[in-house]
């Protein structure tokens, strides 16, 4: 890959990291039916989203 292709990619890497960490990105894909958890999510698996939550946000900083 050329350089300015490969600048090219991580600038839209970038760009799709900072849209998918936005407020209102976050706030519309909260309300499509298919990223809500159904109520009767076995236990275990809502301790694996628990954790994922928490390190998601652990490790999350600001593009």
């Amino acid at each position: 890959m050329t350089h300015n292709k490969a600048e090219k990619a991580g600038r839209l890497a970038a760009d799709v990291r900072r849209q998918f960490g936005a407020e209102a990105t976050t706030r519309f894909l909260r309300n499509l039916p298919a990223f809500h958890a159904d109520a009767d999510v076995p236990d275990h698996f809502k301790e694996l989203l628990d954790r994922l939550d928490k390190v998601e946000n652990d490790n999350w900083r600001p593009q």
